[in-house]
């Protein structure tokens, strides 16, 4: 797998929303988003694939390591500008996920993870998904969980998202735009990251919060506990497995077949 990113010097700026590869406050926030892409990257094998909304484009790096292709597709300019200088072995377009450039049947797998929470017509997007997926092609996707992201409201907290959902609404909207849901799941911290919670007060999620809220400058401890984790201190559960509940994840990981 890759794993040479770019240095922070050629990363994009941050926008309080995006995620980027060699920032060292980021580094939870990217080895989460990361794990997912390491786990699914093996439905990627010798496939055509589009990454609809690659971002800063390391995931879509990552998954051509496996695919015959890898088109990412962005709808902002200097994302896109940047993914096609930065990361040569994806074909870069630019457009509107709302009405994806591409043929009717011409892809093996859709990549959509942590982006559907930003849009505001997500079954639309959905059958835009369906549309350029072959018969039998997949669609990898995440999302933060309302549940434990937002908890308690049905709005969301981060102002950046438009909805956010739960595995149940997953399930159903996966369902609803004609998908079979072959898997739905959760990431969770695995054993080092929970005794990391511990360490820093019951939550590093929270210790980092706290932090950016109150305009505190970071302490020893909660910088050296944030760069330390790999994408192997997560784990990915199903749905149904009783000691990782759907419910009390982080991100939601669903694989739906067309």
């Amino acid at each position: 797998m890759a794993t040479d990113y770019p240095s922070p010097a050629d990363a994009l700026p941050l926008t309080g929303e995006r995620t980027v590869p060699g920032i060292a406050q980021e580094n939870y926030w990217f080895r989460r988003h990361e794990v997912a892409y390491l786990d699914l990257a093996h439905y990627c094998a010798d496939a055509v694939v589009l990454e609809a909304g690659c971002g800063e484009g390391y995931g879509a790096d990552l998954l051509a390591e496996r695919a015959r292709l890898v088109v990412g597709l962005d709808y902002d300019e200097l994302t896109a500008a940047h993914v096609a200088k930065v990361y040569p072995s994806v074909r870069t377009l630019r457009g509107n996920l709302a009405a994806l450039p591409l043929r009717s049947g011409s892809v093996d797998v859709v990549a959509n993870l942590q982006v559907i929470e930003h849009l505001w017509d997500q079954e639309g997007f959905l059958a835009e998904c369906r549309r350029v997926l072959r018969p039998g092609g997949r669609l990898l996707i995440t999302t933060p969980n309302r549940i434990t992201f937002s908890p308690g409201r049905d709005t969301p907290l981060n102002p950046f998202h438009t909805r956010e959902l739960s595995a149940a609404e997953m399930d159903e909207l996966l369902r609803g735009a004609g998908f079979e849901v072959e898997f739905l799941g959760g990431v969770h911290h695995g054993p080092r990251l929970r005794e990391l919670d511990a360490a820093l007060g019951g939550s590093i999620i929270d210790a980092q919060i706290e932090v950016a809220v109150a305009g505190l400058p970071w302490s020893d401890e909660l910088m050296a506990a944030v760069t330390s984790v790999e994408a192997t201190d997560f784990t990915i559960k199903r749905a149904d497995d009783d000691d990782f509940p759907a419910d009390a994840s982080l991100d939601l990981v669903g694989i739906a077949r067309a």
